[in-house]
This record gives structure tokens, sequence and C-alpha cells, in this order.
């Protein structure tokens, strides 16, 4: 990328790798440039470099001024000192705990935008290395399934393809026979399967960083579309993954399952990776219930679902409505996700629990049965 390409929105995106030193060198150093005009993305600079000299402690080593810049007292605020492998994680983690989504979108499509920049700051951490090019070894960690860390990334292009038919953007890959995305087949997950296999088979013929730049492409488009800047389009049904929701449900699902690939990735690497913030967690929370709801159906046991954490707690009634409830159960938001994603086991799931035992395990069982990633 030539330094004029590095318009406001790019420079947003890349700051948060930039400050952990996570860049190229050829794009480490062009950032600086762009900061010396655009005050907005200098005091953001700023204030990530103050997060990483913090967790650095007091004895790190000052950075190095620019090359053709003569040497100050004080330390450059543009250029970043190397940081160590545990401060290079807990920066990472604090960075994307509090960056703002970038590109913006209507508030719908914020959760999705905001897990596609965590991913793509933590995926950056992968690339530099002292010769340049990518850690290969760091790409071919197993991460779930039989998926490697390309795989995984390779998994969400085809996954993306959903929505992305369905809002009829471009495909990535050449299509299966049924199209990529088969959105109203009635055997959904085997479509699911057959298209992620096909594309991750694919994706292992090609370098890990072009897997990125396909998928980022896609993201970006997502991201682009009417649909996501317009509340009015996104209001429109469509059946997606063996459910109908309004478009912009679909999104907030495009952004569960980001971040669970994006968690998925970051434990293999011992690169803690935060849940999304406060306010698109609990809109993953909600629409999670909804669709354990669905699934359970009018019949169930009544059990009151109470999701809680140190902020929020809110409660649902889950199953026949009118009939005495059964059981309560009460979930952490992080722990009840990573259970509708298939990340914990119901009878590992960290929970309190008073009443019918086994309309507690239905609802459990029925969570952890919902998920497809």
């Amino acid at each position: 990328m030539t330094t004029d390409a590095y318009d406001h929105a790019a420079v947003c995106e890349l700051l948060g790798a930039w400050a952990v030193h996570a860049l190229p060198p050829s794009e480490q150093h062009a950032i600086p440039r762009h900061l010396a005009d655009c005050a907005d993305c200098a005091a953001e600079a700023e204030r990530l470099r103050e997060t990483v000299r913090l967790l650095d402690g007091p004895d790190a080593p000052t950075a190095a001024a620019e090359p053709g810049t003569a040497a100050r007292n004080e330390p450059n605020p543009m250029v970043m000192s190397e940081p160590t492998p545990a401060t290079r994680n807990a920066a990472l983690a604090r960075i994307l705990a509090v960056r703002p989504p970038a590109p913006r979108t209507a508030p719908h499509a914020e959760p999705y935008a905001a897990a596609v920049a965590a991913l793509r700051a933590l995926l950056a951490e992968l690339d530099p290395q002292p010769d340049g090019g990518p850690d290969l070894a760091a790409w071919r960690t197993p991460v779930i399934h039989d998926w490697t860390v390309q795989d995984t990334v390779a998994h969400l292009i085809a996954a993306d393809e959903h929505l992305a038919a369905h809002l009829g953007l471009p495909a990535n890959h050449p299509q299966d026979p049924q199209g990529a995305a088969a959105p109203g087949d009635t055997d959904w997950r085997t479509a699911w399967d057959t298209r992620t296999h096909r594309v991750i088979a694919h994706e292992r013929t090609r370098p890990p960083t072009a897997t990125v730049a396909t998928w980022r492409a896609q993201a970006s488009a997502l991201l682009a579309c009417p649909a996501a800047n317009d509340p009015e389009l996104a209001a429109r049904a469509a059946t997606l993954v063996g459910v109908r929701l309004p478009v912009a449900e679909h999104f907030l699902i495009r952004a569960f399952e980001t971040w669970i690939h994006a968690d998925d990735i970051g434990r293999a690497l011992g690169r803690p990776v935060p849940p999304p913030p406060a306010a698109h967690l609990w809109r993953l929370v909600r629409l999670a219930v909804r669709i354990l709801g669905l699934a359970l159906g009018p019949t169930a046991e009544p059990v009151a679902l109470t999701v809680t954490d140190a902020a929020r707690s809110t409660e649902w009634i889950l199953g026949a409505e009118g009939e005495p409830v059964r059981a309560e159960l009460v979930l952490d938001p992080v722990d009840f996700c990573l259970l509708m994603g298939g990340r914990l086991a119901p009878e590992a799931v960290p929970r309190a629990a008073l009443g019918d035992e086994a309309a507690v395990r239905t609802v459990l069982g029925r969570a952890a049965r919902l998920a497809w990633l």
C-alpha cells in the first residue's frame, strides 16, 4: 500500500496493530505521515501509545527517532518501542476492548463492524517477522475442529457469504452447484458445511495473507452495503442459517460468529481476545435468547432464565406461557454466549439453578445443540 492510500478510515483500522508494533515495516513508518496531518488520528495514536507505555512499565526503553529526524530528549510519540510478548498480548486486549468500530455504520451493524476490527487487529499480529514475511507456523496452529488459523478465516469467508449473497454482493470463489448460500434450503447445515469445506480447500492453496485479504474485502463490502447503513432495508426479513430474522439481526449473527472465532484463534495462539463491548454483548445475548426461545417452543417446561453481570441483569421466561415456572437458571452473559456458540458444554457452563434440574438440563442442552460454529 502506498502512503497516498492511507486515508482516514484506513489509518483508523490500522492504529490498534500499529500501537503494538504489529505492522510490517513499510506500514509501521507510513502511518505517522498521516498522523502529522490528522489531529483526530494523532490523538488516538497518543492514547494507544500511552496504553502500551503504561503496560510496558517505567523501565521500558524509549522509542527511537523517526529516520531522518533529529533525536530529542523526549520519546517520539509517533514511533513505538518493541514491546515484550506479554506486553503485546495485554496491550492488544486493552486496545480491542476500548477501540471504536470502523467503518461507521448504522447501529444494527456496529457489533459486526467492531468484531471485524478486533479480528483484523489480532490477525495483524501474525504478519510482521524479522524477514518481513508472515509467521507461517502461527498460521498453521490448530484452532478448532480440524482447522488451522488460516482455515478458520477461510470458514468466515464461507459463513459471511450467506448474508453477502442475500444482499447481492459478488461471490469470492466459484459457486457450488446449488449456490453459495442456499438461503432457503431446508438442509442448510449440509449446505453450510459443504461450502466451508470447499472454501477451506481453496484457501489452503493460497498464502495466509491472501486469505485474510479476501475475508477483509468481503467484510468491508458487507459493512459498506446499503443494508448495513439503512435501518429500513435492514428491517426486511430473510431466511438464513435456518432461521427467518430481519437482516439487522443477521448482522448480529455475523458479529456473534466473528467474535467466537476470534476468541478461538486468540486462545489457540495464547493472545487474549476480550468479549464485545457491553452494549454489543447484550444485543447478542438478547438475540440468542430469542433464538433459544424459538427452538424450545411453546410446550417446553417453563424456566426463568436470568443473564446477569456486575452491571446488568435481565430475566426471560422460556417455554410454555401461563404455566408455573419449574426452574430458575442464572448465567453470565459471556458464558451464555459461549454455550450458544458451542464453546462451553452444558454440564461445564458456570451457573446457578433452582428447581427442576431436568428442566434446566433441557434448556442448557437445547442451547448447546443450536451451535453451528
